[in-house]
């Protein structure tokens, strides 16, 4: 489908979906973003939803402005898939063990490593450039000083949540890794110190959502906010890099006959702010829950840990500044899916996956999400499908 152009006060509202099938709080929020003064468009996904200060789905194009609850509290959190020399023939009819080895290598939840990895040490990851990234840490905000030691341990990470490393198949027997997460601890703690300064200036006290703080260009808390908001994007970045080649080794290690070799490795932010030139404007594009998808761009676009997830290639689509959706997207809470479904429930959808099938996952259960399919299917003038997934085991925190 192409878009639907919703009436906004500042500018239209670009919708890929059926604006009557949004639940009125998110189209609140989106109404509420196109009153800000600096804003050039919105475009929204077809996976949108309500979210925390900002909605899900959501692409915020603003000249000499950036919202940070418009990146949200995962700062650059994102996906990695890579395609391996596996088969489905390659892979044993038990996957019990597979995936208690991927748990042993990648910490999830809470968890950490007990002595921070050294990427030197693994597998196809370049040792280059982690001095002065580490480097960085020192000019960031004097709030966050005290999480050195945890951001050391938390990089190669997992967390909870919609966070996951999977195994797949797609539909020519390929066996393909794929992984979601973000900036872990020091992401968000950065993006709650920000947004609670934004909140406090004197440009953003007359707005209709104190969520919807801004800064603004050429100011020192604008300088601050950029200089701590692409390291942590590039910390997410690093985080998933050093998860793939843990992972990596594991399937190395695992299968060692087949002599595993790994295609280039696919990765995309979907929670970010770039610097983008649209109509002759030098623009800030927030991309909350939405993945860059210009012109030959690579991006994944995972379903839920029960359904298919999909490596797409971008079309280049202007009007929705070259994004996409990053996701199925929720259609419920996960309140709501607590008090509706029950672990047998998560057994059921989930049958053939090797993965939890406890109450403590029920809330990622792929009833509480939006049919894969069709969110693909309204962004057919976004993406091309290069190749469609499906999971054999997937790892939750």
């Amino acid at each position: 489908m192409s878009y639907v152009e919703v009436p906004g006060v500042k500018v239209p509202i670009r919708m890929w979906t059926d604006p009557a099938g949004v639940e009125d709080s998110a189209m609140q929020q989106l109404r509420n973003v196109a009153t800000l003064p600096w804003i050039k468009g919105l475009a929204v996904m077809p996976d949108v939803h309500y979210g925390k200060g900002a909605t899900v789905g959501s692409v915020i194009a603003m000249r000499g402005a950036v919202c940070p609850a418009a990146v949200g509290v995962d700062i650059g959190c994102g996906m990695s898939a890579v395609k391996t020399s596996l088969t489905a023939n390659d892979l044993p009819g038990d996957l019990s063990r597979l995936r208690s080895k991927v748990e042993q290598a990648i910490p999830v939840g809470r968890g950490m490593h007990g002595e921070p990895v050294d990427p030197a040490q693994l597998y196809g990851l370049s040792a280059q450039g982690w001095d002065d990234f580490w480097t960085g840490f020192d000019e960031l905000a004097e709030a966050v000083k005290p999480r050195e030691s945890r951001a050391h341990g938390q990089l190669g990470t997992l967390g909870g949540g919609n966070h996951f490393v999977e195994v797949c198949v797609d539909e020519s027997d390929n066996v393909w890794l794929m992984l979601h997460s973000g900036s872990r601890n020091i992401g968000k703690e950065l993006a709650d110190h920000h947004i609670g300064v934004a909140q406090q200036l004197s440009h953003n006290q007359g707005l209709v959502d104190r969520d919807l703080a801004v800064f603004i260009a050429d100011t020192p808390q604008m300088a601050a906010y950029r200089r701590d908001l692409f390291w942590a994007q590039e910390y997410a970045k690093r985080n998933r890099a050093v998860m793939m080649a843990l992972l990596q080794g594991v399937v190395r290690k695992e299968f060692k006959k087949a002599k595993v070799t790994f295609d280039d490795v696919i990765s995309c932010h979907h929670n970010y702010v770039a610097e983008e030139r649209y109509e002759g404007m030098d623009l800030l594009v927030t991309r909350k829950g939405a993945i860059r998808a210009g012109g030959g761009d690579y991006g994944i676009i995972p379903g839920s840990m029960g359904t298919g997830s999909y490596i797409v290639r971008g079309l280049g689509n202007a009007d929705s500044f070259n994004s996409a959706s990053h996701g199925a997207g929720r259609r419920m809470s996960r309140t709501a899916a607590k008090k509706r479904y029950t672990a047998r429930d998560l057994e059921e959808q989930t049958r053939g996956v090797e993965c939890r099938k406890d109450s403590g996952v029920v809330d990622e259960i792929p009833g509480a999400y939006k049919p894969i399919e069709q969110v693909i299917d309204q962004q057919r003038d976004l993406v091309e499908v290069v190749a469609k997934l499906k999971q054999v085991v997937c790892v939750k925190g």
